[in-house]
């Protein structure tokens, strides 16, 4: 299976760094969190990643490709052809498509325009802003077990985040804008998709979390996830700190890998 990271909006929020970089490629413990949500990933054994770029796109190839470089073990022999050669590389092993899904599309636009990197298979789907320790492989089962369109990991946090009304059936019967007074689960991302998501989706101005959420919990084809555990989005500086005071002091709760 694939993951899908949404990683080209603004950042606006945390513009001190998001001025030069993506929101996702800014930094805890020296790594941008893009890393630390894959490497989530890895944990549960997805290595194949597509990543939606749009601002600043090219920061992200670059620092791919930098990466690899960087744990590499090298020798650039200038005698014979201006070789470079690779002994040893301990990057992880992973496969990284980094697309560029424009400046100003939409979260569904992005989605829309990576079809044809997911094929037609379910895929795993989150934002590039948040890390938690939720149990991928138990999310994938969940989602294969009940058949609809969409699972997504709903959260108990007082943030700024799509409302979800649950049945008893775990079916999210209406999606809607949070409100500050609202004490409903929200999304938390970590999603699961079936590739009949894209026929929800239209063009570059779809906001993925407005018409196409409303419409799959119409449908019946959207279902939630619960995830009692560690979740954190990284909107503002503060929310950047605690997570870097976090790492710093080795309580990292999302770091579910061996160095």
């Amino acid at each position: 299976m694939k993951a899908v990271i949404l990683a080209g909006g603004f950042g606006t929020r945390i513009s001190e760094e998001s001025e030069y970089k993506p929101k996702p490629m800014i930094e805890i413990g020296g790594m941008p969190i893009l890393w630390h949500i894959m490497k989530t990933y890895s944990h549960y054994g997805i290595n194949e990643f597509i990543i939606c770029a749009g601002y600043k796109q090219h920061v992200i190839k670059e620092w791919f490709a930098d990466y690899f470089l960087h744990t590499s073990d090298i020798t650039f022999d200038f005698t014979q052809g201006n070789k470079m050669i690779v002994h040893d590389q301990h990057a992880e092993s992973w496969k990284v498509t980094v697309v560029d899904t424009g400046l100003n599309t939409m979260t569904g636009g992005r989605v829309k325009r990576i079809k044809k990197f997911v094929g037609d298979e379910p895929f795993c789907l989150t934002y590039g802003d948040a890390v938690s320790d939720v149990d991928i492989t138990k999310l994938i089962e969940f989602h294969r077990s009940h058949g609809k369109c969409v699972t997504l990991t709903s959260v108990s946090l007082a943030q700024q985040k799509g409302v979800l009304d649950i049945d008893s059936d775990n079916t999210i019967t209406a999606f809607r804008e949070k409100d500050d007074e609202d004490g409903s689960l929200i999304n938390g991302g970590f999603m699961v998709c079936n590739p009949q998501v894209f026929d929800y989706l239209e063009g570059d101005w779809t906001v993925f979390e407005q018409e196409p959420m409303k419409n799959l919990a119409k449908a019946g084809e959207l279902k939630s996830y619960y995830h009692d555990g560690f979740w954190q989005c990284m909107d503002t500086k503060r929310e950047k700190d605690k997570l870097e005071a976090m790492w710093t002091a080795n309580r990292a709760p999302w770091k579910l890998w061996e160095d």
